[in-house]
């Protein structure tokens, strides 16, 4: 008699396994489109360093991303005996994943390269993969390069700080920074009466006979406590400064830097951010007294360009996921992906990411070509705010939409879209909010005439190839001329500007080559531009061409 485990009440089928690792470089035409675009004199070494990272990315780092962000920073304000010590611990894999990101030069490809035509372009690809396997860790990773252009003022800094911070490799040991193989540097402007505008901090700066100056006061948001150093503002006698302010003093003390409590976050969990108070802590003047804003300035617009392509990274990681989903999942006959309503879905994030991802690209090389190109540098200036905004802002409801591709198993945890989740809204708040923003657009055309007419050279090239971009170009033009309502309309200044600059990348991109590029821009500039979209994902016009949008995204390997 053949018999039968009762309790064997059903067999799992129709279920896709785990996405397996895969090169995050080699393996993902849509990034490689754009990179190699907008950096395409890049060599055999450029491209085997993102072959190599991505590789790592895809593999190794995507595991360490998970167990970082399960096992939180932990803050020990003092030892067992009493003392002191104002240190954060993390788990192995934070470590890792700094130690690898670095060592892939991830902080300081654009300093070490700065003559290489492309090296910013290079770098952004670095972060867009390193993203995906972990945010947290980007944090310190964006202030560590950021910092770059505000150090410099430091002419009276030791150069071993500069020194450090362009070729050093990662080396968390707690010693001072003369002594270390490599430095990260954190960045502390923000106070509770504040925020934004820290014109009205009262944090104080007090000159010491030493040339040194003691620190009063405290920071509200103060990321990455543990970075050697962090470049802080506070009221120095001459007004507002810029000083650089060590975790340990060159002697092995100490700082008194005094870490509050670290912030319990909606996400970012693997990377800690703390609240501090700083009791005669000591710091050293970079640039003059009274020139702290100046100083910082591109520091602040290089982390814009870093929530770019954060989240531009986290959206291509979130489609990813959903598209692996979808092409193992069956309902109603047939896979998902071959549902026409999936493929509406998928193809308009794709559309979404693709723009997000290019437009990253273009602003990294303007970024690249500002110091050789006036034209440039005026469009970076801009382009930075802009992007900045109108990316950061679409991701949340971007990774929402992918999770929603994988049904209920996209909100457990298990999953990790939930921490892609978390971590979507982060980068639209992170160094300036939406209407901080906008009122940098309007301050950039205000006081910079030079801005405005980039913005426009960069649009009008691409005139005469699309209809709904000629007439949105013509009406983005009438709207910048309202100079009465401007600030009360910035926003939506803003995102039309956006839109034309996303549409402007993809046709560029499409009048080199005649492939699914060409269908792509068409398709954003309808649905985007023409008014052929509803007001969420999956509404894309029946005339689209799905199979040559989503050729891209299906995964090399």
């Amino acid at each position: 008699m053949h018999m039968t485990n009762r309790f064997e009440t059903h067999t799992v089928d129709n279920q896709p396994f785990v996405l397996p690792p895969y090169n995050l470089w080699s393996d993902d035409k849509l990034l490689q489109n754009y990179v190699n675009h907008y950096a395409p004199t890049m060599d055999a070494s450029q491209q085997s360093l993102l072959a190599h990272y991505g590789e790592l990315a895809g593999c190794d780092l995507m595991a360490h991303g998970e167990l970082a962000n399960k096992n939180k920073p932990v803050l020990h304000t003092f030892d067992r005996y009493g003392r002191r010590i104002d240190r954060v611990d993390f788990h192995p894999s934070y470590h890792t994943l700094m130690s690898s990101a670095m060592s892939n030069h991830s902080h300081n490809y654009s300093w070490q390269h700065k003559h290489t035509q492309g090296a910013h372009v290079v770098r952004a690809a670095l972060m867009y993969m390193h993203y995906q396997a972990e945010s947290g860790t980007s944090c310190p990773l964006t202030m560590t390069h950021a910092a770059v252009p505000a150090m410099r003022y430091g002419k009276q800094l030791p150069s071993y700080w500069l020194e450090k911070l362009i070729n050093g490799v990662y080396d968390p040991r707690e010693i001072p920074a003369k002594d270390k193989n490599g430095i990260t540097v954190g960045m502390g402007m923000t106070e509770k009466q504040g925020g934004s505008d820290v014109r009205r901090n009262t944090t104080t700066a007090t000159k010491q006979d030493d040339g040194s100056y003691h620190i009063v006061g405290h920071k509200f948001f103060f990321s990455a406590p543990m970075c050697d150093a962090h470049l802080i503002l506070a009221q120095a006698e001459g007004g507002l400064s810029c000083f650089l302010l060590p975790r340990l003093l060159e002697n092995g003390e100490l700082n008194h830097v005094r870490i509050q409590r670290l912030k319990d976050k909606l996400g970012d969990w693997s990377n800690a951010s703390s609240e501090v108070e700083f009791q005669d802590a000591k710091a050293f003047l970079v640039g003059e007294e009274g020139r702290g804003v100046p100083v910082i300035i591109d520091m602040v617009s290089l982390t814009r360009l870093d929530c770019m392509i954060g989240s531009s990274g986290l959206m291509r990681q979130a489609l990813a996921q959903a598209v692996h989903h979808v092409s193992y999942r069956a309902a109603f006959g047939n896979t998902l992906i071959q549902q026409p309503l999936m493929r509406n879905v998928l193809a308009d994030l794709t559309i979404e990411c693709a723009a997000a991802t290019a437009l990253t690209m273009r602003v990294a090389k303007a970024v690249d070509e500002a110091p050789r190109n006036p034209q440039e540098a005026a469009f970076s200036r801009i382009v930075t705010a802009i992007g900045k905004y109108w990316v950061c802002k679409r991701t949340p409801a971007f990774v929402n939409e992918a999770q929603e591709c994988l049904g209920g198993i996209g909100y457990v945890e298990e999953n990790p879209m939930p921490r892609y989740y978390r971590q979507a809204p982060l980068n639209s708040i992170w160094e300036g909010s939406g209407n901080v923003q906008c009122l940098d657009v309007l301050r950039a055309l205000a006081k910079e005439p030079e801005v405005k007419d980039a913005l426009f050279s960069e649009l009008t090239q691409q005139s005469g190839k699309n209809k709904y971009y000629d007439q949105h170009l013509a009406k983005l033009t009438e709207a910048f001329s309202d100079v009465q309502h401007m600030e009360i309309r910035s926003r939506y200044l803003t995102e039309q500007a956006a839109l034309a600059l996303q549409a402007a990348v993809l046709l560029s991109k499409q009048s080199s080559e005649k492939n699914g590029d060409t269908e792509l821009a068409n398709a954003f500039c309808e649905s985007r531009l023409g008014g052929q979209h509803g007001q969420t994902f999956g509404t894309l016009s029946a005339s689209t061409n799905f199979d040559a949008i989503l050729e891209p995204i299906y995964l090399c390997s």
